[in-house]
């Protein structure tokens, strides 16, 4: 089984170097020092305060790594569709897309039945670049849950968690499915095969469409806003709205939105995602965690009033933030 990691940063890496030192067959796709640093040195994992170095075959151009059973895409949901097209020397008829991106993805809608079936996603893929070049038949789906970052190039440090959610976008436990989480076991890492994996997409993105935004514009930690009545309060209508869009389209949610909150003030002075691409000057996944909910709110008539507003306000700042830099 040839696995292949396109975007090997901090979830890329810690899964590349978990699935390495396990024998697997995996290769990393990077740039710049990263990449320099890996084949240099090697990918240098921090766990358990335990620092290991894998050897991992990496390069900057994806037809020098030849075809693969898996692609496990790990960046960021905005960056997808320009590498659509330096995918294709890793495909072959066979080869799986694992979709490891935050946010609503853009093969939601397909054989997920209904009259929806087959809608495409603007807000996430506009053009139909991703369903129209990956085609949504190649895609398994996947919930991330660890937390991890680049200490330094070729050096990733875990924080959190070793779950990846898998799940066909019809519900079934296929044998691809099946052959990639028994992959992934073998390196250390949970990766339960889910008949119902946009439940977990939502509970997901559920924090995220409104922990991330609210985080960028007011640089609160998670504690922080979990906690202070105003802006719970903001997130507490944003995640009433989404649960109202989702419940709509079939999801489940097995714990209630206060919950959902305590848990992300049970995470402490956390910087979010948002937050940290907005501090570092990189371009924050707005549409995937939120434009997203409000095209959903569009296409299935749910009133979205708050996320609306906290939207303008994000990609306001996100506008400002560009002109800055």
């Amino acid at each position: 089984m040839r696995i292949c990691i396109f975007g090997a940063g901090a979830i890329g890496g810690y899964l590349g170097a978990k699935l390495a030192a396990s024998g697997a067959d995996v290769s990393l796709v990077a740039r710049g020092a990263h990449l320099d640093a890996i084949r240099t040195k090697g990918l240098t994992l921090i766990e358990d305060g335990q620092e290991t170095c894998h050897k991992v075959r990496a390069s900057a151009d994806p037809s020098e790594l030849g075809r693969q059973d898996y692609v496990i895409l790990t960046l960021k949901a905005h960056s997808v569709p320009a590498i659509v097209d330096r995918m294709a020397p890793l495909l072959g008829p066979s080869s799986t897309v694992v979709s490891g991106v935050n946010g609503v993805p853009w093969w939601y809608f397909h054989k997920i039945g209904g009259p929806l079936e087959g809608t495409r996603l603007r807000s996430v893929d506009p053009g139909d670049v991703q369903w129209n070049g990956i085609g949504p038949d190649r895609v398994l789906g996947c919930v991330v849950y660890p937390a991890a970052e680049v200490t330094e190039p070729g050096t990733v440090r875990h924080i959190e968690g070793n779950r990846f959610s898998l799940g066909e976008p019809d519900g079934s436990k296929s044998d691809r499915a099946l052959a990639l989480s028994a992959a992934l076991s073998a390196a250390g890492l949970k990766a339960p095969v889910r008949p119902k994996l946009r439940d977990e997409i939502w509970v997901k993105l559920w924090g995220n469409l409104s922990f991330n935004p609210i985080s960028a514009l007011t640089h609160a930690t998670l504690d922080v806003l979990c906690t202070d009545p105003g802006t719970r309060a903001i997130v507490r209508a944003m995640m009433l709205e989404a649960q109202v869009i989702a419940e709509k389209l079939g999801v489940t949610f097995p714990i209630d939105v206060d919950r959902r909150i305590d848990g992300g003030a049970a995470v402490g002075a956390h910087r979010t995602s948002m937050l940290q691409d907005l501090e570092a000057g990189r371009p924050m996944e707005i549409d995937a965690l939120i434009g997203s909910v409000q095209e959903l709110g569009r296409l299935t008539a749910s009133p979205t009033p708050t996320i609306d507003l906290v939207l303008a306000l994000v990609r306001q700042r996100a506008a400002v933030a560009r002109a800055g830099h």
